[in-house]
C-alpha cells in the first residue's frame, strides 16, 4: 500500500509540478533554456547557460519521455539536444564548454570533466529514448575525451579539469565551496553514472573495464573502512585532503553504485557491491532526522543542518533501494516519511518546482536559485522516476 501510494505521488509531482515549471518558465525563445531564475522566481534572462544544467535537462526530459511516452517531453529533450550540439560542443578541441552566453556563444571554455559526464548522461539517455545515432556517437566521443585527457593511467581515477585545449589548469575546483583537489568523489560519482548509462546502449568491453575500475576506486579507495563514509577530496596519490562528510553524496552513491553493479550483471561484483553499499547507506543515514529530512554535511566547522532539495531526493531513492534490494522492510516506511517531508516543506506548490532548501530554522532559502547553474530538474526528477521504477519491480 505504501509502495503504490509513494509511486503515485512522486510521479504526480514529476508531471504536475517539476516538469511543467521547466516547460512553462524556462524555455528560451532564443534557443534552449534560460540560464537562471533566482530564489524569488524572477527570471534572469542574461545569465550564462551551464553545461551541467543543459546536460541534466536533456537527461530529464529524455528519461521522462522514455518512462511515460508523453510527446511534449520528447520535444523538450530534442530542444536540449539540439542546443547542446549547436552551442556546447567544442568543434575545435572536443569536449564541452563549461558555459555559454545567453546568445549561445562560448563563455567559460574550460573542460570540467564533471560537466562532460553530464552531457554523456543526457546524450546516452536521449539515445535510449529515441535511438538517435548522433546522440550515441556524441556520447561515445565525449567518453573518449574523458579517457584521453582525464584518466590517470599511473595511479587510477580521473583528474578534475583542464583548459579548453586540454592543457593544465591551476584552479580545478568544481565550485567555489570545493577544495582545489586533483581528484574528487563527486566527479568520479558523476563519471561512473554516465558511463553506466552509456553501457546500457553501447556495451563496449573497454567501457565495461573502465566502469569496473571506477567501482574498485569507490569501494577500495574512497570508502573509509572504519566509518563507511566516502572521502570527498584527494590528491593525485589518493591521499585524503579533508575530513568532511557529505550525507547526501553518501546516500546517492549507495544506490548509484548498486545500480551500476546490476547493469554490469557480474555476480561477484554484485555480491561485493551489495555489502559495500549497505554499509555506505547506513553511514549516510546518520544525517537523517526524526522529521524524515536529511541534513547537508559535517565539516570541521560542525554540522550544516540545511535541508537541501537534492539531499532529500537522494535520501528517498537510497531508502527505496535499501527496502527493495537489501531487504530492509522498515526502509519503505522511512522513504514515505522522507517524501512527506519533501512534499510539505521543499515542493513549491504555488510557483512550481522545489525550493533550494529549508534553513536550519525551517525558513525557505530564497538566497539560492530556484533554477540555474546547479538547480536543475535532475535529482528530483530522477528520484520520481527511479522510485516508481524500482517499486514496480516484482
Amino acid at each position: 500500500m505504501i509502495a503504490e501510494k509513494l509511486s503515485r505521488e512522486v510521479m504526480q509531482n514529476l508531471t504536475e509540478n517539476i516538469l511543467p515549471y521547466w516547460l512553462d518558465k524556462m524555455q528560451d525563445p532564443r534557443g534552449g533554456f534560460y540560464g537562471r531564475r533566482d530564489g524569488s522566481d524572477r527570471l534572469d534572462a542574461d545569465a550564462p547557460k551551464g553545461a551541467i544544467l543543459n546536460g541534466r535537462l536533456l537527461w530529464t526530459f529524455a528519461a521522462a519521455y522514455r518512462a511515460t511516452g508523453h510527446e511534449e517531453y520528447r520535444v523538450a529533450a530534442e530542444r536540449a539536444f539540439n542546443y547542446i550540439l549547436s552551442h556546447f560542443i567544442d568543434s575545435e578541441y572536443g569536449g564541452v564548454y563549461w558555459s555559454v552566453n545567453p546568445d549561445g556563444s562560448p563563455c567559460d571554455t574550460k573542460k570540467q570533466f564533471y560537466a562532460i559526464g553530464f552531457v554523456i548522461y543526457g546524450m546516452s539517455e536521449y539515445a535510449r529514448a529515441t535511438s538517435d545515432p548522433v546522440a550515441l556517437d556524441t556520447a561515445i566521443a565525449l567518453y573518449r575525451s574523458i579517457e584521453m585527457h582525464s584518466r590517470d593511467l599511473v595511479r587510477g581515477g580521473y583528474f578534475e579539469a583542464l583548459a579548453r585545449d586540454w592543457t593544465p589548469l591551476a584552479d580545478m575546483r568544481l565550485s567555489d565551496k570545493d577544495e582545489n583537489a586533483a581528484k574528487t568523489m563527486n566527479t568520479h560519482l558523476h563519471i561512473i553514472e554516465p558511463y553506466t548509462n552509456l553501457y546500457r546502449v553501447w556495451p563496449d568491453e573497454g567501457l565495461r573495464d573502465d566502469i569496473i575500475q571506477l567501482m574498485h576506486i569507490f569501494m577500495d579507495v574512497m570508502e573509509d573502512r572504519a566509518t563507511h563514509h566516502l572521502g570527498l577530496f584527494f590528491d593525485e596519490d589518493w591521499s585524503r585532503t579533508d575530513a568532511d562528510i557529505s550525507f547526501g553524496h553518501d546516500i546517492e552513491a549507495s544506490w548509484l553504485l548498486l545500480e551500476t553493479a546490476q547493469v554490469l550483471g557480474d555476480p561477484l561484483i554484485l555480491e561485493k557491491t551489495m555489502a559495500h553499499t549497505r554499509a555506505i547507506a547506513n553511514a549516510a543515514l546518520e544525517g537523517r532526522r526524526d522529521d524524515g529530512s536529511m541534513i547537508y554535511e559535517k565539516t570541521a566547522r560542525g554540522l550544516d543542518c540545511d535541508r537541501h532539495w537534492w539531499v532529500q531526493a537522494e535520501d528517498v531513492i537510497g531508502l527505496v533501494y535499501l527496502y527493495k534490494f537489501h531487504g530492509v522492510d522498515e526502509a519503505l516506511e522511512k522513504a514515505w516519511h522522507s517524501w512527506r517531508y519533501i512534499a510539505d516543506n521543499i515542493v513549491d506548490r504555488e510557483g512550481g518546482e522545489w525550493y533550494w532548501s529549508r534553513r536550519a530554522d525551517t525558513s525557505v532559502n530564497r538566497a539560492d536559485d530556484k533554477a540555474g547553474f546547479w538547480k536543475c530538474p535532475y535529482h528530483n526528477s530522477r528520484m520520481c522516476l527511479e522510485t516508481a521504477r524500482v517499486l514496480s519491480l516484482k
